[in-house]
């Protein structure tokens, strides 16, 4: 069956064990799975990626049908997920079993989707879309994070931190954190403050790194490159803004394969696309094609495991795989 997110308050873990939390809201996904799930569970919380589960078939389900006499009910979380764990899923299905609770954590899925298609039709799988923040769900966020923690913080400083975080609801509770352990002793929070507290100066850097690398300016790219001394919290910030692009430049392709006007396009995207942004854009859709965006945005998965694998060596990869990717040929 499907659900909004907010009815998820109301759901019965007891009778209902199977949730698919489907969309690209990576940081609204978190925040239900904290709130809506994890306070309930203690240490048996399991976490797993698809790639995982489909080589480890066995072991995942021994895991799940294995119970110690002291143990509580499971929560088993698998990221990534696609159609490909459809059958895994169906046999968890048939099996029938009650003391666990499964999410799966998808990102897009078409309404052809086969996983999709089976968690929204059967009446004890549960399915709950989040889509994309819009600028006045994030600023109702600052504004309630000002209240809870009684911190004034003027129209402009919430205006651009929402315009920094480009739709990013995990950007925006990362920046929000700096700002209540900077905010413990004060009241009032100037817009100087705001830029030294977060990252949102060096989010430009990042998001035009990232939009030169997409729109194939290899001088340009280079050059950031090598201005900026990039940590391991950078590379973080910087594939997951590759990928927050990414999958933007995909929806594009398939909205310009319904109206074929890519101007058109552009100006009623959703969420709104800057006007200084729209010409770089145009130099990536006309520098990638549907398929070379739908590859890339698989590999950027890979390579985000990759850098938390070997995080010793993370700037190095990213940058390899940056230039890697403004200097190839896509269309």
């Amino acid at each position: 069956m499907i659900k909004k997110y907010y009815e998820l308050k109301k759901i019965d873990l007891k009778k209902n064990h199977f949730f698919l939390l489907y969309g690209e809201n990576e940081g609204h996904k978190k925040q239900i799975i904290e709130e809506e799930f994890k306070k309930f569970y203690s240490e048996n919380i399991y976490h797993y990626e698809e790639n995982e589960v489909i080589k480890n078939e066995e072991s995942f389900f021994n895991n799940i049908l294995s119970k110690s006499f002291f143990e509580s009910e499971k929560l088993i979380i698998i990221s990534r997920v696609t159609d490909k764990i459809k059958d895994i899923v169906e046999k968890l299905l048939e099996k029938k079993i009650e003391d666990f609770v499964l999410i799966l954590n998808a990102g897009l899925l078409e309404k052809k989707s086969k996983l999709r298609s089976l968690i929204e039709k059967n009446k004890y799988t549960v399915c709950v879309p989040f889509y994309e923040d819009n600028n006045q769900t994030l600023s109702t966020l600052v504004n309630q994070f000002c209240r809870e923690s009684k911190v004034s913080i003027s129209q402009q400083s919430i205006n651009l931190i929402v315009q920094k975080c480009r739709g990013d609801r995990q950007n925006l509770t990362n920046e929000l954190e700096k700002i209540k352990n900077f905010a413990r002793n004060k009241t009032k929070i100037k817009i100087e403050d705001i830029l030294k507290l977060t990252n949102l100066a060096e989010n430009y850097s990042v998001s035009e790194l990232i939009d030169n690398c997409l729109a194939k300016n290899i001088k340009k790219t280079v050059h950031i490159l090598n201005e900026n001394n990039y940590s391991l919290d950078d590379c973080i910030l910087i594939i997951r803004t590759f990928l927050v692009k990414s999958k933007r430049l995909l929806k594009l392709f398939k909205n310009i394969k319904n109206t074929k006007n890519v101007d058109d396009v552009i100006s009623s995207f959703k969420p709104p696309i800057f006007w200084k942004d729209k010409e770089i854009i145009k130099r990536q859709i006309d520098s990638w094609s549907y398929k070379s965006i739908e590859n890339l945005v698989f590999r950027i998965s890979e390579i985000e495991l990759l850098i938390k694998k070997t995080s010793n060596n993370s700037v190095n990869i990213i940058s390899d795989f940056i230039i890697e990717q403004v200097q190839t040929a896509s269309n």
